[in-house]
This record gives C-alpha cells, sequence and structure tokens, in this order.
C-alpha cells in the first residue's frame, strides 16, 4: 500500500527535513593531537610518566563518554542479536512503528511537544523520536458541544494548549518519510482503547474495567475546579470534591498534565458504543484519613496547620494526618491561602467527620 503523503504547507515541511550534516562539518569533528602545555614562565610543564599515563587515561575515558553514536555502518555483535542500535536502527524502528500504525492501526503514545497553526487550523504536535506527528484540532480533541459563541479554532487552541505535555494515543492516518511528517489521529485510538477496556470480555464474561476497581489514569488537562483525564480512550472530568478529603482551592496547584494517578471506577456507561461515559474519583482510590487522623487531635488544645482554602463557611486549614480544620474568620482579617497558622480546636464530630475550630495566631505567609 502506497504511503499517503500529508497536507502540510511547505514551509512546515521544509522546517522538519533534516538533512545530512556536510562533510566540512564532519572534518572539524575530528580531534587533533593537543600541543605540549608551558608553564606561566614559558617553559614545559614536566610531568612523570605515571602522570602522563593517568592524563592520557583520562583523555580516553572522555573520549568514551562523549563518543557520537556509531555510524551506518555494518556492527559485529556480541551474541547473535545485537542490543545495542546505532542511530540508523532507532530510525528505522520509528519508521517501522510508524508504517505498523499506518497499516495495522496500531496505537502509539508519546506526549505533546507543541501547537502549531497549519494550513488556517490548529494542531497538536508530537515527535517519535526524529519524526514529526501532527494531529489536528479536529482529531485530538473531543469538541464542546456549545462554543457559546466563541471561535471554534480559538477553543480548539485553547484546549490544545492546556494539553501540552500529556500523553497522547494516536493511530498514523499518513505520512511522508521522506520529510520525516506524519498525520495521526487521537479520537481514532480513543475507540480502539474503548473497545479493547470497556467492550472485550475475559474468559469469565467481566470486562476489564468496571465499576468499584482501582484503575489508572493519564491526566490530559488542568483547570482549577479540577481535572480531566484519559481512562483507556474515555476522557473523564474529575472534581475538586473528589480529588482529595482536603480542601484546597486550585487543582493546578498539586496536578499536571501528563501525570499519571490512580483513580476508583464510579460508574460506566456504555450504551454508547462510540462514547463510553466514565465517573472516577481520586479520593476513593485512598484510605479515609479521619479515623486515624482523629487520634492525635484533643478537643481545647492548639495545633498548627496551612490554610488551603476561604469561601464563605470559612477558612479551611489543613492539619497534620490529611483533614481539614473549618475555622471561623479571625477578628485581625482572613489569612493569606499558603500561611501556617495556629488552630484551637473547638469541637470533633466523628460521626460526620468534621473538626472546627478557631485560629489564634498566623506565624508565616508561604
Amino acid at each position: 500500500m502506497a504511503l499517503k503523503k500529508p497536507k502540510a504547507p511547505a514551509e512546515e515541511l521544509e522546517q522538519t527535513v533534516q538533512g545530512e550534516q556536510p562533510d566540512d562539518a564532519k572534518k572539524t569533528r575530528a580531534k587533533s593531537k593537543a600541543a605540549p602545555k608551558k608553564s606561566q614562565s614559558g617553559t614545559k610543564a614536566k610531568t612523570s610518566k605515571k602522570a602522563a599515563e593517568d592524563v592520557d587515561d583520562a583523555n580516553e575515558k572522555k573520549r568514551y563518554v562523549t563518543q557520537s553514536s556509531p555510524i551506518d555502518e555494518p556492527v559485529i555483535s556480541i551474541a547473535e542479536r545485537r542490543d545495542a542500535q546505532t542511530e540508523s536502527d532507532k530510525v528505522k524502528n520509528q519508521l517501522l512503528d510508524l508504517m505498523e500504525s499506518y497499516k495495522a492501526e496500531r496505537v502509539l503514545t508519546d506526549f505533546v511537544q507543541g501547537v502549531e497553526k497549519i494550513n488556517g487550523s490548529f494542531a497538536a504536535v508530537l515527535y517519535h523520536g526524529d519524526f514529526k506527528v501532527i494531529i489536528p484540532a479536529t482529531e485530538a480533541i473531543i469538541p464542546p458541544k456549545d462554543y457559546r459563541g466563541k471561535d471554534p479554532e480559538v477553543v480548539h487552541r485553547y484546549m490544545l494548549t492546556k494539553r501540552l505535555g500529556t500523553e497522547f494515543d494516536y493511530i498514523v492516518k499518513g505520512m511522508d518519510p521522506e520529510t520525516g511528517i506524519a498525520v495521526a489521529s487521537r479520537l481514532d485510538a480513543m475507540k480502539a482503547r474503548q473497545k479493547e477496556y470497556y467492550f472485550t470480555r475475559d474468559w469469565d464474561g467481566n470486562n476489564k474495567i468496571y465499576e468499584g476497581i482501582l484503575a489508572e489514569a493519564r491526566i490530559v488537562s488542568v483547570i482549577k475546579s479540577g481535572i480531566f483525564v484519559d481512562l483507556f480512550g474515555a476522557e473523564c472530568f474529575i472534581s475538586m470534591k473528589e480529588l482529595s478529603y482536603q480542601r484546597f482551592i486550585d487543582a493546578g496547584a498539586y496536578y499536571r498534565p501528563g501525570q499519571r494517578i490512580i483513580v476508583r471506577i464510579l460508574k460506566v456507561d456504555r450504551s454508547d458504543r462510540n462514547n463510553v461515559k466514565v465517573a472516577a474519583s481520586v479520593k476513593r482510590a485512598q484510605k479515609n484519613p479521619f479515623e486515624k487522623a482523629i487520634q492525635k487531635y484533643v478537643v481545647g488544645s492548639h495545633y498548627i496547620g496551612t490554610v488551603t482554602m476561604v469561601d464563605p463557611n470559612g477558612v479551611f486549614v489543613a492539619m497534620e494526618g490529611g483533614v481539614d480544620c473549618l475555622c471561623d474568620y479571625p477578628k485581625r482579617g482572613r489569612p493569606p491561602i499558603g500561611s501556617q497558622v495556629t488552630v484551637k480546636i473547638l469541637g470533633i464530630d466523628r460521626g460526620k467527620q468534621r473538626i472546627w475550630g478557631v485560629i489564634t495566631h498566623t506565624t508565616t505567609a508561604i
């Protein structure tokens, strides 16, 4: 099957073409013997035979460590199959990966390295080794149902930018080995993942992903109120309420795109085979710290903590052990987020798993 050449502007192709280095550049890398050093008085530096050998050994070691990759020539292997790879081997394997993805719809995974505007539309840019992989926005993100009157291209650019640094699964749809450019689809890869994990059954008749199990998720985007994760081809939003037993004001302070986390699957909706819906929780994948932490605190005593959130209910202070203490606003004014404060415990409700108190002193502001 002939490989499809991606539609990209000429200037885009020219920027990604990496030609061979000229012979002159190669010659400049050839090492010449260093001239003997002279002392400050103008005479040649005298060294013992052992010192000279040490210098030679050091130079040899340095030469070995900084040695460039072997050129494309036959290599005698230690075993029947050679483990060490030349640069040519790596490029060939990368090309084989892309070709296999193109012909057999194999799912590949790489990190989003950039966002570019190509032919008037935005696209995510990934690199599979030396090959540049372009995923148009329409094939990289699940478009919103309502753009709220905003320009779709502006929305696409925002959504792609929020996904910089995350992992994208993709299937190659076309490629040009000469320019080192491939065009791919993330949405097709997501459908393949969904088919494998949500609709394929084992010998006992169970799906791989079902309610109640723990699963590894990849964070694809972070906003102030929560995170978006990729759960084997299904995107899911996890709100602040399901992120932690403690309260904080900005999810971006604790999570980042590309991070992998453990979640508990709360619900799976398979009614639409083309759009699996999943609900998950980071908090419920962990043990509730309240019962263990509550033994550390005594009503009427003072403890230190850190202000994590301020809202109309009061000031939330994170205490040692993973629990929060809800405090009234201090008379001197509310402390800033990140401040270390002293809290007097006024009450503990084991049934509702709540602690409340009053801030008696603000120590530091981080």
